[in-house]
């Protein structure tokens, strides 16, 4: 209590304990910062204080159990996060130490500043980490590592990837379809081109693809329009810069089921192909196929698609360097006449970093993993969904 009889308050008590404590005074921070704790003990803060003070006096024990009480309080609070690793790393404990280390790094946020003591601490963390991860790939290479060199990469892809999240260098990208979720179906990024023994016939017409698409942007009457056409009103989200905007521009040759004649009339060798595709076919939202340009510099940002029923495959026709496009994790490189197949409902982005145009031939197909069964329910299903509706939700390709 203070001279009046009252119970000092715990702010008033932590003030003095800090005072104490930053003048040496530590048996007294340690008795201050007791009282504050009895007279609030629902504050992580109080409780990291005492803990401090507790350290400083060289009470290894009861610094160990108040660093405990913090985080009960709460589990996130970094600079008990990070004293309690230093402690336990100090008590030969490394790997309970790591676990610590990895919260603490997951609980801060990289763009907040931090001051340099704690930023000294947050490195030693991270330095840490990386040292465990690599003695880990270090025992791992020795275990399996000549296994996994004898094996096809594509036969072990999956094992790998296990490595990698658990050495928290990938990220577990779920798809996120925006109108239609069809449930157990495989989370693939790139599917395996053998899933569509096609792909060989549609990359063949590549030259012929690309010769009238060229034809149609000499002509310049072609239609192009700006992909992203949000009307006034909606919002427009991450497509602000977009939005209207012809750096992105698309021009149908199928839309939705629904041929664009004239088009198709001006570039009849890839009409002929579509029509020899097992694409799409599900009616009123497929299948839809076009050419798709983007302007240099021009940034498509991350997004996902509306349904995880369908696979959409990129066929590249004009393609500079500097060119990128991620789905989930992987990022690659479009190549002239070599299709990708990818489920667009795991959030992917696109850019053109180069000075020249890029052109990709849009189309879908089915998820492979949809039996013809389920196709053809598929079918009956939207069916009805528009029977009862003025229009139903079109599929975009985004």
């Amino acid at each position: 209590m203070n001279s009046s009889g009252t119970r000092a308050p715990p702010a008033a008590l932590n003030a003095a304990g800090l005072r104490a404590l930053g003048e040496g005074r530590f048996a007294e921070a340690v008795t201050l910062l007791e009282r504050a704790v009895a007279a609030d003990d629902s504050a992580a803060p109080l409780w990291f204080n005492l803990a401090t003070a507790l350290r400083a006096a060289g009470e290894t024990a009861a610094e160990d159990k108040a660093l405990d009480q913090a985080l009960a309080r709460d589990p996130y609070f970094a600079p008990a996060l990070l004293a309690k690793g230093r402690l336990l790393e100090t008590l030969g404990k490394r790997t309970d130490s790591i676990g610590l280390y990895q919260r603490l790094v997951a609980a801060v946020d990289p763009a907040v500043p931090v001051g340099p003591g704690f930023a000294a601490g947050l490195a030693h963390a991270r330095q840490m980490i990386a040292d465990n991860d690599a003695a880990l790939e270090a025992r791992l290479e020795a275990a399996v590592g000549a296994r996994l060199d004898a094996e096809p990469e594509a036969a072990t892809e999956r094992f790998r990837h296990c490595v990698e999240i658990g050495l928290g260098r990938r990220r577990v990208y779920h798809p996120q379809p925006l109108v239609l979720t069809y449930p157990y179906l495989p989370a693939v990024q790139f599917f395996d081109p053998g899933q569509f023994p096609w792909l060989e016939r549609l990359e063949a017409a590549t030259p012929v693809i690309r010769a009238e698409l060229e034809t149609l942007l000499a002509a310049g009457d072609a239609g192009f329009a700006p992909y992203v056409d949000y009307p006034t009103g909606v919002p427009v989200n991450q497509w602000a810069e977009l939005n209207h905007s012809d750096a992105w521009a698309a021009q149908f040759l199928t839309q939705h089921g629904i041929d664009n004649a004239a088009i198709r009339a001006r570039c009849p060798q890839t009409a002929a192909v579509l029509d020899s595709l097992p694409l799409f076919d599900l009616p009123g939202r497929g299948p839809v196929a076009f050419f798709s340009l983007l302007k240099p510099h021009t940034h498509i940002p991350p997004h996902t698609g509306a349904t995880n029923i369908r696979t959409i495959i990129h066929l590249p026709l004009i393609v500079p360097d500097h060119c990128s496009f991620r789905v989930g994790n992987d990022t690659r490189r479009w190549v002239a006449g070599q299709a990708l197949a990818f489920d667009d409902t795991i959030e992917h982005e696109a850019v053109n970093g180069s000075d020249h145009l890029r052109a990709v031939l849009i189309i879908d197909t089915w998820n492979p993993a949809l039996t013809a069964l389920e196709r053809d329910l598929l079918r009956d299903y939207v069916a009805a969904l528009d029977a009862g509706a003025d229009a139903g939700a079109m599929f975009s390709n985004a």
